[in-house]
């Protein structure tokens, strides 16, 4: 199976954007099928939408840790057990893909695809296995 490793970048900081995470990629966007990269970005924002509606779900209860997850997470400042009283938020995958989308052509981010800038949504990409997604967040100056 063909899987995509995403990477996050931000100009002028050398903190990364987010952790790095891979998704698997379905069978046509691989090789010779290839895909438009407006269906790659598509396929990302529904796989993190899922991933954030199930990390929700997951705090509504409360979890036994164990030794090693606390200090796990005390290294990282925060420790939660769960039993969440915050109500959960709806995302919806459509409006999501179109801000991502939009984003995109309004030059917020830039697209690498396996050492390559991805410059248009509905140009052709292929993917290999182990391929790598960059996103480069922009950031504006102010008074130019």
């Amino acid at each position: 199976m063909t899987t995509i490793n995403i990477i996050g970048k931000s100009l002028g900081s050398r903190k990364p954007l987010f952790a790095d995470f891979s998704i698997p990629v379905p069978g046509d966007f691989s090789n010779d099928g290839g895909t438009t990269l407006r269906n790659l970005l598509s396929q990302i924002v529904r796989h993190e939408v899922s991933a954030f509606h199930s990390r929700q779900e997951q705090r509504q209860f409360l979890q036994v840790l164990t030794k090693k997850q606390i200090e796990s997470a005390a290294e990282s400042g925060k420790i939660i057990s769960g039993q969440s009283d915050v109500p959960l938020q709806i995302v919806d995958e459509e409006e999501a893909v179109a801000v991502a989308c939009q984003a995109f052509e309004d030059g917020l981010y830039l697209v690498v695809l396996d050492d390559e800038e991805q410059t248009k949504l509905d140009q052709q990409v292929y993917l290999q296995p182990e391929s790598r997604l960059t996103f480069i967040r922009l950031t504006m100056l102010a008074g130019g």
